[in-house]
């Protein structure tokens, strides 16, 4: 069991960290995502990880034994947003860091456009001025459930409720990824 006092570390590192392409992807999704340090890149690659493993050890069991424990993890992963709900267990397989990472409270405050930029975003989460429903979150990895996402707002004593607060002047909705790839797409046509 160990010591209750030390911190178990909740991320797996890269195989090869020293290769180009990898530290190059990572360094954007740190950007565009507005991460502290890789290991909070790492601690989402870590969970995705797990839940593609389960997915795999599934498909490779027999009918009646997987039926349950497939319906679990879809269940749990269309809760989280992270899945459709007409989704089956090979699109599991098809998650992508990016899918975990647009559920986390900071970018969910972001493209809410409650947060001029997404560091912004960061800053508000952690000093307090973010509610989920009514309560207070101050953990910008938090994994949003879908059903939660409409709660996002400012905590109702926070200074930003004030329309005319300085920071809420001009804040653009922003756009979303899916929206920002089409444009990039028809703009290239």
């Amino acid at each position: 069991m160990g010591d209750p006092k030390r911190q178990r570390k909740k991320y797996e590192t890269p195989r090869f960290p020293w290769r180009r392409d990898v530290l190059e992807e990572e360094l954007k999704l740190l950007g565009l995502y507005g991460l502290r340090n890789k290991h909070e890149l790492w601690r989402h690659e870590t969970i995705l990880s797990k839940f593609r493993g389960n997915a795999r050890s599934l498909i490779g069991k027999s009918l009646e034994e997987r039926k349950k424990m497939e319906i679990e993890l879809l269940v749990r992963l269309k809760k989280l947003g992270v899945l459709q709900e007409t989704a089956v267990l090979d699109n599991v397989l098809d998650l992508t860091v990016e899918d975990i990472l647009e559920r986390r409270l900071q970018t969910i405050v972001f493209r809410k456009g409650l947060a001029k930029t997404i560091y912004q975003a960061r800053q508000l989460v952690i000093h307090g001025h973010v509610n989920i429903g009514d309560q207070r979150v101050t953990v910008p990895s938090y994994i949003v459930p879908r059903e939660k996402e409409e709660l996002v707002a400012y905590t109702p004593g926070s200074q930003l409720t004030d329309p005319n607060h300085p920071l809420r002047q001009e804040i653009p909705v922003a756009v979303s990824t899916e929206t920002r790839d089409l444009e990039a797409k028809e703009g290239e046509a």
